[in-house]
C-alpha cells in the first residue's frame, strides 16, 4: 500500500566513491579526496537533483592504509563553507566528534556554517570509536562506549544553551541612541557539569535555523536512546526490510516516549545504488570493482571491527565460530553487530564479507537499473522502514550524476520527491519547525497569571 508523503533523499559524498576501489578505475581521480572543485561539482550535481541535503564523514584519525584508497580528508566545516558559495539551496551537514571536541569551539563553528549558508548547516554528531583516534588527543585507552554517549548528551545540551545564548531580537542597531544591541536578551549558558565547564554566550549571533539540524548515526542502545533525546534526522545501516522496520519502529516509539513528535525525526538509511542500463551492465561494474580490492588491506579493520586477532581470519573461511559477545565491544558496536549477522545469516567468507563491505562498510548495497533502485527505495518507504534513504554512491561523481539524472525523476514522477525546492533551510526541506529559544519561551502556567 502506497504511504503518503514523500521521501527525504540526502547524498553522502565520499572521495571518489563509496566503494573502495573506486579510485582503481580509469575514469576515477585518485587525488580528488581533497580538490575542493571535485566537491564543488559534487554539489552542484546533488542540488540540480533537488536533494535535501549533502553529507560529510569525518573522523580525527588518518582513515585506513593509505595504501588502501585515497586517504586525504579535509576538515568538513571548512569544505562545506566552500560548498556554501558553490550552491543556493542544499542542506550542508558535517560529522564532528563530542569526545575530540569542545562545545564552545564547536558550537561556534556550526553557528557560523549556518549563518554562512543562510540556514544550511546541520550536525552529525558522533561519538568517535576507535583506539586510533584516542591516541591523538592525549589518550591511552578509548573511552568506554557508555561514557562517551554520557559526554555526547552533556555536549549536545551545553551546544543548545550556547546557540540560544542570543535571543532573536538582541540587535536593536539604534543609531540614534548609539546602542548596538541588548544586554538584557544575551543569556549565558553559566554551565557546570561533569564533563565540561562554560561560562559565556557564544560570540555567534542565534542562527536562520535558531540552531543546525542535529544528526545521529549511532544504532546501539545507547545510540538509540539518545537519537531519540536529540536527533531530527537519523543514518542508520540495515541489509534487510525487517531489520530496518524493526529500527524504524523502535527508534519513533523512544522518540514519543521522550516527549517528541517522532514525525520531528527523519530516519534515512544508507544505500549504494550501483546502476546500469540492464542489471547485467549493473552486475558488471559491480563486479568490476569487487575484483579491484586488495583484500589484505581490508583484513586489519575487519578484525578490529570483530575484537578478534588478525590471525583467527582465514579469507577463504566463515568467521571464527566464537566472537567477542556485544558486551565485550567498545567500539562501533552497531555496526560490528550487522557485520556478524550478515555473515552468520548468508554464510559469507571473510574474503565476501570485505567484498561486501567493500562499497559500503555494512550499508546495504543494490545492483540494478534505474527503476529497480526507485522501487527499492519506494518499498522501504512505502513499508515504514525509512522517511528516506542516505545516497552512497560508489563512484563519483559518475553514480551521483547517474542517480539524479535517472533515479529521481523516476521517483518524481511518482509523486514521491520533490520537483522543486520549496523552502530554504535545511529545517525546511526536512519538514522541520525552526525551534523557539528556550530562554524565551514563556510557560503556559505563567502566561495564564498575566492580567
Amino acid at each position: 500500500m502506497s504511504r503518503p508523503g514523500q521521501l527525504h533523499l540526502n547524498a553522502f559524498l565520499m572521495g571518489v566513491g563509496h566503494h573502495e576501489a573506486a579510485w582503481r578505475l580509469p575514469e576515477s581521480d585518485p587525488r580528488a579526496d581533497v580538490d575542493v572543485e571535485h566537491y564543488k561539482n559534487l554539489a552542484r550535481i546533488a542540488e540540480r537533483g533537488k536533494l535535501d541535503s549533502l553529507f560529510l564523514a569525518d573522523g580525527p584519525v588518518l582513515w585506513d592504509q593509505v595504501g588502501r584508497r585515497p586517504s586525504g580528508t579535509l576538515e568538513p566545516t571548512v569544505l562545506l563553507t566552500a560548498l556554501a558559495g558553490a550552491t543556493e539551496r542544499i542542506g550542508l551537514i558535517a560529522t564532528a566528534s563530542t569526545t575530540y571536541n569542545e562545545p564552545y569551539n564547536l558550537a561556534r563553528r556550526f553557528a557560523s556554517l549556518d549563518l554562512v549558508s543562510g540556514g544550511r548547516a546541520g550536525w552529525n554528531i558522533v561519538t568517535t570509536a576507535g583506539l586510533d583516534a584516542a591516541r591523538n588527543f592525549n589518550l591511552d585507552r578509548l573511552p568506554a562506549h557508555s561514557e562517551r554517549y554520557e559526554r555526547a548528551a552533556e555536549f549536545v545540551d551545553v551546544s543548545l544553551k550556547l546557540w540560544d545564548s542570543w535571543d532573536d531580537d538582541v540587535v536593536l542597531a539604534d543609531k540614534a541612541g548609539g546602542v548596538w544591541g541588548d544586554r538584557d536578551r544575551i543569556y549565558p549558558p553559566a554551565h557546570a557539569g561533569t564533563h565540561f565547564r562554560v561560562a559565556g554566550a557564544l560570540n555567534v549571533p542565534r542562527t536562520p535555523q535558531g540552531h543546525p539540524l542535529l544528526v545521529q548515526a549511532g544504532s546501539s542502545a545507547n545510540g538509540r536512546n539518545f537519537a531519540a533525546r536529540y536527533a531530527e534526522a537519523v543514518f542508520t545501516a540495515h541489509q534487510t526490510l525487517a531489520d530496518a522496520s524493526e529500527f524504524y519502529d523502535d527508534l519513533k516509539r523512544r522518540t514519543a516516549e521522550h516527549g517528541r513528535d517522532p514525525d520531528h525525526i527523519k530516519i534515512l538509511p544508507g544505500i549504494v545504488p550501483l546502476i546500469g542500463g540492464t542489471e547485467a551492465e549493473a552486475r558488471e561494474l559491480d563486479a568490476e570493482l569487487n575484483r579491484l580490492i586488495r583484500a589484505e588491506f581490508a583484513l586489519p579493520g575487519l578484525a578490529e571491527l570483530l575484537g578478534v586477532d588478525i590471525g583467527e581470519l582465514r579469507l577463504d573461511q566463515e568467521l571464527p565460530a566464537h566472537l567477542p559477545a556485544e558486551e565485550e565491544i567498545e567500539g562501533a558496536k552497531s555496526r560490528r553487530t550487522l557485520v556478524v549477522n550478515l555473515g552468520r545469516r548468508e554464510r559469507l567468507t571473510v574474503r565476501e564479507i570485505i567484498a561486501r563491505l567493500g562499497g559500503g562498510r555494512g550499508h546495504l548495497t543494490f545492483t540494478g537499473t534505474a527503476e529497480q533502485v526507485a522501487d527499492k527505495i519506494e518499498s522501504w518507504y512505502d513499508n515504514g522502514a525509512a522517511d528516506g534513504f542516505n545516497i552512497m554512491p560508489p563512484v563519483l561523481p559518475s553514480s551521483l550524476a547517474r542517480f539524479v539524472d535517472e533515479v529521481v525523476p523516476i521517483l518524481q514522477e511518482r509523486g514521491r520527491f520533490r520537483t522543486e525546492y520549496t523552502g530554504r533551510t535545511l529545517r525546511e526541506h526536512y519538514g522541520l519547525p525552526r525551534p523557539a529559544n528556550r530562554n524565551t519561551v514563556v510557560a503556559p502556567a505563567a502566561v495564564a497569571l498575566r492580567p
